[in-house]
């Protein structure tokens, strides 16, 4: 008998193929291992709303953690956890001043805010319609917010704002890269790992008996805190180097997840 109970698993560049979808390959193997008994988690950078498409299309009944761990709903929809970045430090985020090359986006609540429209951003969007509202960030200076990102066509001025990032505020924020070419500003103490605690804890399941699946730095210690974590063949290379035990399966546009659970479990 397999000695794991639980899946949790990163949505792009992991289960999404490049398309921003999920193959048809991929949903059957997953409803296969849920008829097992096993439990399925999406764990994303994504928002809620957002994500919560994707839980659907899967036909999942099960917790579902968004904004990098930020936020977790249960298996009704029902948000069970959340934390915010406090105003005071939202204020000096959005007072920053950064490249006029990197464009800045904001959750909050039930809401993306943008300051102006991000060139082929729509398409990672289009399976779920989950859309952005071109707000001024001035008008959110008061108040707090889910998380934040920063997107740039420029990897280098993203390492640059990263690095300027982290000398000033790596002891109150949670700053990762998802993408080479995008950041991500959580509260600190919040993560993918810290949020699969939680939810594991709530269904029995010890770290042990989990398995993850993810690519970008903010998986780092998600794939730490389960039993067995698995790294996609097309996952940042840092993350790679950083985990140097762990094993790299087949890319996301190759079906590597699925490749892989039907190898453990079927």
């Amino acid at each position: 008998m397999n000695k794991y109970k639980a899946v949790i698993c990163d949505l792009d560049g992991t289960l999404l193929n490049s398309d921003h979808t999920v193959s048809s390959y991929t949903k059957k193997v997953i409803e296969k291992i849920k008829n097992l008994g096993v439990k399925f988690f999406i764990a994303t950078g994504r928002h809620h709303k957002d994500a919560l498409a994707f839980k659907n299309i899967l036909g999942l009944n099960s917790f579902l953690i968004t904004s990098n761990g930020a936020k977790i709903h249960d298996e009704n929809d029902k948000e069970i956890f959340s934390t915010n970045i406090p105003k005071e430090l939202a204020k000096k985020i959005i007072e920053l001043s950064v490249d006029s090359e990197i464009y800045r986006g904001i959750y909050k609540d039930d809401f993306w805010f943008i300051e102006k429209n991000i060139k082929g951003l729509d398409v990672f969007h289009k399976e779920s319609g989950f859309s952005s509202i071109i707000k001024p960030f001035e008008e959110l200076k008061n108040e707090d917010v889910t998380k934040f990102f920063f997107i740039s066509e420029d990897c280098n001025k993203i390492n640059e704002l990263e690095k300027t990032l982290q000398s000033t505020f790596k002891d109150s924020l949670n700053i990762t890269l998802s993408f080479e070419n995008c950041l991500e500003i959580v509260q600190k103490g919040v993560s993918k790992g810290c949020a699969i605690e939680k939810i594991l804890k709530e269904e029995n399941i010890s770290t042990e008996e989990a398995l993850a699946f993810g690519d970008g730095l903010n998986d780092l210690d998600m794939l730490k805190t389960v039993g067995k974590g698995f790294l996609m063949g097309n996952s940042h290379k840092e993350l790679i180097k950083r985990l140097p035990e762990h094993e790299v399966i087949d890319t996301n546009n190759n079906d590597g997840v699925a490749k892989h659970l039907e190898k453990i479990f079927l």
